[in-house]
């Protein structure tokens, strides 16, 4: 029975705010050949999300990325290196989209229409 290989894709988490594509590639060329390394950020704000991902040329120097590297400092935080999952497919039907969560039929008045009698919030005395 074979053994399977770890992929090269590492996950890197608990960056610090100020830790850029290229410190993070920096520290990884340590051991070995770095592919490409990337800091994932908001996109609004552009600002870290705290984590990214890093290549590394063979399966070889990605074992030894996360032996050597799982609990080192970078840019005053110890990081966490782990072997990258593929992303998880997402079910976009319970988010709910413009307007979705509200019950039909009555928003958010007990399902009551505040136009029409009840309650006097957000009626207008004619």
């Amino acid at each position: 029975m074979e053994v399977p290989q770890m992929a090269t894709k590492l996950f890197v988490g608990s960056l610090a705010w100020a830790t850029t594509d290229d410190s993070l590639s920096a520290l990884f060329s340590q051991v070995g050949t770095v592919t490409s390394a990337r800091v994932i950020t908001d996109r609004a704000t552009g600002r870290s999300k705290g984590f990214g991902f890093v290549e590394m040329s063979s399966d070889e120097e990605a074992q030894k990325a996360v032996a050597e590297l799982n609990g080192k400092d970078l840019d005053g935080r110890a990081i966490v290196v782990n072997e990258a999952r593929p992303m998880e497919p997402r079910d976009n039907s319970s988010r709910g989209g413009f307007g979705g969560g509200r019950p039909a039929g009555g928003g958010y008045g007990g399902g009551r229409d505040n136009n029409r009698g009840g309650s006097s919030y957000g009626r207008s005395s004619y």
